[in-house]
């Protein structure tokens, strides 16, 4: 894979973007990920990486810009297991599987007013990656992670909590 289509790369060129909002989670960190919810922990399985990129307010260029370079990312040893390409809406499912079990997802949805990216390496049931191709199931998905992530970070300054 060459470094310029990498998940790796296209989150190291954008993470100081203006209007972008990321984060991963470094090793000393994994046990953030140990506490999700339970949702989300059937969902996807048991993670070992976990990246995550978020644009706002971005022009049509640029939009479609990041389209252009999460394609070729996706192209680079993953298999797409849903696309939908519409002038308002873009998604993308994209896997990496050894045997039977899938090891490296990236799921990039891109609409006229924010773009996301997540990347999620670890073991994951095929079935369970599969339904995120529901509008629905993508979001309940995208939002309790967010949820259950920034709870797990966020310092309280409160002594009572």
């Amino acid at each position: 894979m060459s470094c310029g289509s990498s998940f790796q790369s296209f989150y190291n060129n954008h993470k100081a973007d203006m209007g972008a909002t990321s984060f991963q989670v470094p090793n000393f960190m994994k046990a953030v990920l140990s506490n999700i919810s339970p949702e989300v922990k059937h969902a996807i399985g048991n993670i070992s990486d976990f990246k995550y990129i978020k644009f706002e307010k971005i022009d049509v260029l640029r939009r479609q810009n990041l389209i252009a370079e999460m394609s070729a990312v996706t192209k680079s040893g993953f298999t797409d297991i849903f696309r939908k390409n519409e002038s308002d809406n873009t998604r993308i499912i994209s896997v990496r599987e050894l045997g039977a079990v899938v090891t490296d997802v990236i799921i990039f949805n891109s609409t006229e007013t924010e773009t996301t990216a997540y990347y999620l390496q670890g073991n994951f049931d095929p079935d369970k990656i599969k339904s995120f191709t529901d509008e629905a199931t993508f979001n309940n998905f995208s939002n309790d992670l967010m949820q259950s992530y920034q709870t797990n970070i966020t310092p309280s300054f409160n002594p009572q909590n």
